[in-house]
């Protein structure tokens, strides 16, 4: 059963953590399983001997049935040397998105650069490089002591990835949506649905910073006046 049931969940194992990512910047994309067990589809069924004495790890049950012992080692004794291959409709199949054509129609999208899956470490290493500057420069923005150009390309960036991921996770389900599970299809709804929260938060975001880093300014423009005072 345990073999059966691996191969039931391997159609949609790489999508649980899809969409998750894309939380972060709200996606992240799922892919097929890189290394699926193989199994020969034709194979002799092997008679195997029966064997008294249960597994190491079986514990013998207190007062069971001898009968009950015998007919679990008969049944331990008709499986085969190796598994079958699952039924037709257990078979593992390729998630239905494809990367590739969608990398092809839009090759510009911030997808690929911040949320694509990838296991390349100069790839990482970039992202996290690039996550540790646009942190450093918001805490800047925070703390008013960004310049205006500081605080405008900020914003800019934010707005960008938002409208980026919709178009990514758009793109998805009007392509692929009637053959996505209906959690993972939820999943890029939630993500555009949050992305359009996000940017029409930003303007107001944009503007309480500006006037966060003017109040800034002014205190600074006072200190200096004291300082210069005799």
């Amino acid at each position: 059963m345990a073999v059966n049931a691996r191969w039931k969940k391997l159609p949609w194992i790489a999508t649980t953590g899809v969409v998750v990512g894309l939380a972060l910047v709200l996606l992240l994309w799922p892919r097929a399983p890189e290394n699926a067990p193989s199994t020969p589809r034709d194979v002799p069924r092997v008679a195997v001997p029966v064997v008294a004495p249960p597994p190491p790890s079986a514990e013998p049950v207190p007062g069971a049935d001898a009968s009950a012992a015998v007919a679990e080692n008969a049944e331990l004794a008709e499986q085969p040397g190796t598994p079958e291959p699952p039924p037709p409709d257990q078979a593992p199949q390729l998630h239905p998105v494809d990367l590739a054509s969608l990398r092809e129609k839009l090759p510009d999208n911030l997808y690929w650069e911040l949320g694509a899956p990838t296991k390349d470490p100069e790839v990482l290493k970039r992202r996290e490089d690039d996550a540790k500057r646009w942190n450093d420069l918001y805490g800047k923005v925070l703390s008013g002591s960004a310049t205006e150009e500081e605080v405008r390309r900020y914003y800019e960036h934010r707005r960008r990835v938002s409208e980026d991921f919709i178009t990514f996770a758009g793109a998805v389900l009007t392509e692929y949506g009637d053959r996505l599970p209906e959690q993972e299809r939820g999943l890029y709804e939630l993500s555009i649905n949050m992305h359009r929260t996000r940017l029409a938060e930003l303007p107001g975001q944009e503007q309480d910073a500006l006037a966060r880093r003017q109040v800034q300014e002014q205190r600074r423009e006072a200190w200096r006046r004291g300082q210069q005072t005799p």
